[in-house]
Parts: structure tokens; C-alpha cells; sequence
């Protein structure tokens, strides 16, 4: 009963780590995209957007490796050996690949699953993040494109004409 109470305990702790990170990152990520869909009125254009979304999902990916770090340090300290295994084992179990060339201790098995639930939900949060974003800039440049063009006014001879 007490492996499994440590198990659980310790699953709790790196999903809350975990949970605690994503939050983290996705704030920090919200506040650098911000300025960049604040104004609606502002077209980003294709490279701006483009840019943009090379951005995000670049800082996507390295908030996702450092939740994978997170959980190969814990393998390191009392699974495996080396770096490279607790890396390469939590990177396939927190992408859902789960080879199985490489295997937790007996004690310490659950995690592996625990780590691969996790991993799909911050992926699909993080994609769900970037659809949003997506949605919004398709919108703007719809809506900004498709807005008839402001009246012009022509001066003759004195006076203001506005052209029809």
C-alpha cells in the first residue's frame, strides 16, 4: 500500500508541476502576442502572420520541453542512470509514442501513462491556443478585406465634394 501511496503522491506532484509550468508559459506567451492582436483595425499581412505563428508555436515547443525536462528529472533522480534514457523514455511516453525499449522501474510504472495523459492534454491546449490565434487573424484580415472602402472627398474650388 505505501508504493502506491508514493506513486500517487508523486504523480500528483509532477501533474501539478506540470500544470503549474503550462499556466506559466501559456500567461508568458499571451503577454508577448497581446500587442500584435490588440488593434482590430491593424492587417498584419501574410509574413507578419506568419511570423507571428512561427513564433508561438516555437515558444510552444520549448515550454513542452521543459515540461518533458521536468519529468526526466524525476526519472534521472530515481529511475534511470543516465539523462538520456529519462529523456528519451519521457519524450515518448509525453508524445504518446511509448516504444517500450526503454521501461520504468516495477515501483514506479503508472507514471509512464500519467505522463502520457498529460502530455495530450498540454499539447491539445497548446493547439487549441493556436487555433484560437489562427481564428482571430483569419477573421481580421476577412473583416478588414471585405470592409467597403472609406469615402474620399474631393476638392474643387473651394468647397468639399464627397465623391460617390
Amino acid at each position: 500500500m505505501s508504493s502506491f501511496v508514493r506513486e500517487a503522491g508523486t504523480a500528483v506532484l509532477l501533474v501539478a508541476l506540470t500544470l503549474l509550468l503550462q499556466c506559466a508559459g501559456m500567461a508568458a506567451v499571451i503577454s508577448f502576442a497581446k500587442p500584435s492582436l490588440v488593434p482590430d483595425d491593424l492587417r498584419l499581412g501574410p509574413i507578419r502572420s506568419a511570423v507571428l505563428m512561427v513564433r508561438l508555436m516555437t515558444a510552444f515547443i520549448v515550454l513542452h520541453i521543459f515540461e518533458i525536462l521536468l519529468w526526466a528529472a524525476f526519472y534521472r533522480w530515481l529511475c534511470f542512470p543516465l539523462w538520456e534514457s529519462a529523456f528519451y523514455f519521457s519524450t515518448s511516453s509525453y508524445a504518446t509514442v511509448g516504444y517500450g525499449d526503454v521501461i520504468l522501474p516495477q515501483m514506479w510504472r503508472t507514471l509512464g501513462p500519467v505522463e502520457s495523459i498529460i502530455g495530450v492534454l498540454m499539447c491539445g491546449l497548446s493547439a487549441s491556443f493556436l487555433f484560437a490565434i489562427v481564428s482571430r487573424l483569419v477573421d481580421r484580415e476577412v473583416r478588414l478585406s471585405s470592409e467597403p472602402a472609406k469615402p474620399h472627398s474631393a476638392y474643387i474650388e473651394g468647397e468639399t465634394i464627397p465623391s460617390i
